[in-house]
């Protein structure tokens, strides 16, 4: 077992370039020092320094060690992070995910939930449009597009939130602006304005629908994200079709339409840790959540 101790001083010493200055920066006698690297080198049995003239200088298992030292150091900083958060009476830190459109149109309602109900808690916020491969790199809480009944992983459970149908955004003076709906077909000869430059799920759901209608878009246009898509409409340039929690805020003079025969659909659902599913902030997170995906929240 590693002395998490001694792994601040080893860093310290290969930061500082010596045993003495490392001395002289943590306040120990280079005695002392010595004797935590001896004894650091023998619990892991490597050979951590070289002799580089009257100095020593970190050996490749030496630079690997401390590489991996920081990220290590990094967590434990994490840890009594949370500690003293809890000693304090606060709540710790809550961390949310979600895509691009969820941070426009609910996560300010979200936040401001959490933050006047728990004030204590620290919030971080990460834009991520795919669910990471690792745990380590998963959030509290995220909210991500797929597949209705997908699996999210051991130790993670997913809660369905929202069915979100696709819409046409118009520009002004287009031939269907007046209408309420319009099949999916009808658009088949328009040059559209892409919106989804990564080729995510979401562009796949929408081409999938278009061949289940019988055609094959054709994009005029490729735009990086949904806002500067929408710009493009309001330009003149061409429809673009996105989902409707993408359309909640448009510029002035484009027109939102329904699609039929199919409706694209994509599912919106919560990705929680189920190691804190039960706490506080979470509970509050959920609630949020599941009130702002129901409609419009004040």
């Amino acid at each position: 077992m590693l002395d998490v101790h001694r792994l601040r001083i080893f860093r310290s010493v290969v930061a500082s370039g010596s045993v003495q200055a490392a001395a002289a920066n943590l306040g120990y006698t280079p005695s002392a020092v010595s004797q935590h690297l001896t004894a650091l080198q023998r619990e892991t049995g490597l050979a951590l320094f070289a002799r580089a003239g009257r100095g020593m200088r970190p050996t490749a298992a030496g630079h690997a060690l401390a590489a991996e030292a920081d990220r290590l150091l990094a967590r434990v900083g994490e840890a009594e992070s949370l500690i003293a958060d809890l000693r304090a009476g606060r709540t710790g830190v809550l961390t949310i995910a979600y895509f691009a459109s969820v941070g426009a149109a609910w996560m300010p309602y979200v936040v401001r939930r959490i933050g006047t109900e728990l004030p204590g808690v620290r919030l971080n916020l990460e834009l991520r449009e795919e669910i990471p491969s690792t745990r380590e790199e998963r959030a509290d809480l995220q909210v991500v597009v797929a597949p209705r009944g997908f699996e999210p992983g051991s130790g993670f459970t997913a809660h369905h939130l929202v069915d979100d149908p696709y819409v046409a955004v118009l520009p002004a003076g287009h031939r269907f602006a007046d209408q309420q709906e319009v099949e999916l077909a009808a658009l088949a000869e328009e040059r559209w304005v892409d919106n989804d430059f990564a080729r995510g799920w979401c562009r796949a759901n929408l081409i999938e629908a278009c061949t289940a209608a019988g055609f094959t878009p054709t994009f005029g246009v490729e735009a990086h994200d949904y806002p500067t898509a929408l710009a493009f409409v309001e330009a003149g340039i061409g429809p673009t079709v996105l989902p409707a929690l993408g359309a909640v805020r448009l510029p002035d003079g484009v027109t939102r339409v329904g699609l039929l025969r199919p409706t694209p659909v994509r599912s919106i659902h919560l990705v929680i840790h189920d190691a804190v599913e039960h706490t506080p902030a979470v509970r509050i997170a959920i609630a949020a959540l599941r009130q702002v995906a129901a409609g419009p929240v004040q």
